[in-house]
């Protein structure tokens, strides 16, 4: 089989095409030819070996993707061969074909179709635990979410919008400014343009949002917070700008008895039960048309270095799949 395999840290340009034996389960593994496996910002951190996100040398990376089942181990009861499937967390995606621990496995409905599933799984569980739990927003609170147009951002402005959510949206063009309409949202800043804080006080009457969602990291940081309410929440959940620098907490007093939390997925899928259930709430809303998947451009393995380059100039939009 062909895979990707990543020897040394660095630029896109370390990510390499192989040849491999193709894997036998262990007793509690499923091997999962892959369809598609999704293309993440997390990808990226682990290929340049990012502190915090380094992982043991070499490997093959991604974290997501969907596929059918090949076989399946000894003591595994949920899944048989020919099995529609998804997974997150997961690493080793990028590639003809993976090995997944049955537990961080879930069934793919006949309705939706697995590059779909592949496309939704990281993301989607994200946005899920980002507005259920992380901070659990109600039905006319505030919310600024940046990279409106971006594949988790997208997401939280359809869920947020669906929950009857006031959504502010932050982006740098026109082009990406009308996918955030299209998403349910009419409050849109142009960061290029436009002070981020200033026009989230012109959206709120003064007050600023109950809370922002911010994937982006160093480069919103400072005009999130200033964005909040008093008592407001900052949920920092990726650095697609680069890791947020060392922060005095002093400062969440100054602005307002802030609050601020830099969660993960794992932490929010620790059991099979609570992965089922984010899962399967995120396909409902797929099959139901509340949240559509976009999918930005499907790439083979070989343009796996593409494909990060592009994630990596922030030009996207959407998901981006690799198709082995």
């Amino acid at each position: 089989m062909k895979k990707i395999l990543i020897s040394q840290y660095g630029d896109a340009a370390n990510i390499a095409l192989v040849e491999s034996d193709i894997p036998t389960p262990s007793s509690s593994e499923v091997l999962v030819r892959v369809v598609a496996a999704g293309v993440n910002f997390i990808d990226t951190y682990q290929r340049a070996g990012v502190p915090n996100y380094q992982l043991a040398l070499p490997f093959t990376p991604g974290l997501e993707g969907a596929g059918i089942v090949e076989s399946v181990g000894d003591l595994v009861i949920d899944f048989k061969v020919g099995d529609r499937v998804a997974w997150a967390m997961s690493l080793g995606s990028y590639a003809e074909y993976v090995l997944v621990p049955a537990e961080k496995l879930v069934t793919v409905p006949d309705s939706i179709e697995l590059k779909t599933a592949a496309a939704a799984m990281l993301q989607g569980l994200t946005a899920h635990y980002l507005i259920s739990d992380c901070f659990k927003i109600l039905s006319k609170q505030s919310a600024l979410v940046h990279a409106g147009a971006g594949g988790t951002g997208n997401l939280l402005c359809q869920l947020l919008s669906e929950k009857g959510v006031n959504v502010i949206a932050t982006t740098s063009s026109d082009e990406k400014a009308k996918i955030i309409l299209n998403s349910g949202v009419n409050k849109i800043i142009r960061y290029d343009k436009e002070n981020i804080s200033e026009r989230v006080k012109d959206f709120t009457n003064g007050e600023g949002v109950d809370v922002v969602y911010d994937g982006v990291g160093a480069a919103t940081f400072q005009e999130s917070l200033k964005s909040l309410r008093v008592r407001g929440t900052l949920v920092l959940f990726g650095a697609a700008s680069g890791p947020v620098p060392a922060f005095d907490l002093q400062n969440l007093n100054s602005l307002g008895s802030l609050y601020v939390t830099r969660p993960t997925l794992a932490h929010y899928t620790r059991t099979r039960e609570e992965l089922l259930d984010r899962a399967n709430e995120i396909f409902d809303v797929i099959e139901h048309k509340v949240l559509e998947i976009k999918i930005h451009k499907e790439y083979s393995l070989k343009d796996a270095a593409l494909a990060h380059q592009d994630l990596e100039s922030r030009k996207t939009s959407g998901k981006l799949l690799l198709i082995p």
